[in-house]
């Protein structure tokens, strides 16, 4: 099973544009169960935190699939540690899950996790893993 740590951009992304590539990947491949998203308890957190804020009411915020990514997704412990720093200390968390799951990254802010911060995890663009599943 292909496993990946969705940054909370792409969540946001994929309820206010329909048939983007945000969209794609979580409504046709993640709540499909063709790949399994991976999260922690502050990433669910964070998720919900960032549906519920005002600004996104008018797109219909929260929107209804993200309890249902959030309850089947891979749940895993929070990490604690990492041991490189990144720009956005808020960002470190889904790198270290992504690590510990072995899974990918996929964020619509590639510079939030330049490649020195990384540590071997592999990270892309929504589009980006739309192409390496073979959407076109």
């Amino acid at each position: 099973m292909r496993l990946i740590v969705l940054d909370t951009n792409v969540i946001v992304s994929a309820g206010i544009k329909p048939g983007s590539a945000p969209a794609r990947l979580v409504m046709d491949w993640v709540l499909e169960g063709q790949v399994q998203a991976v999260v922690s308890p502050w990433i669910a957190e964070e998720y919900r935190e960032v549906a519920r804020r005002v600004k996104f009411r008018r797109y219909g915020f929260p929107p209804q699939s993200l309890e249902f990514l959030i309850e089947e997704s891979l749940h895993l412990p929070d990490t604690a540690t990492w041991s490189t720093p990144g720009p956005d200390p808020k960002d470190i968390p889904f790198l270290a899950l992504a690590r510990t799951a072995g899974a990918w990254l996929v964020t619509g802010n590639l510079k939030h996790f330049p490649e020195a911060a990384r540590n071997d995890v592999r990270v892309l663009s929504p589009a980006d893993y739309l192409d390496h599943l073979g959407e076109k």
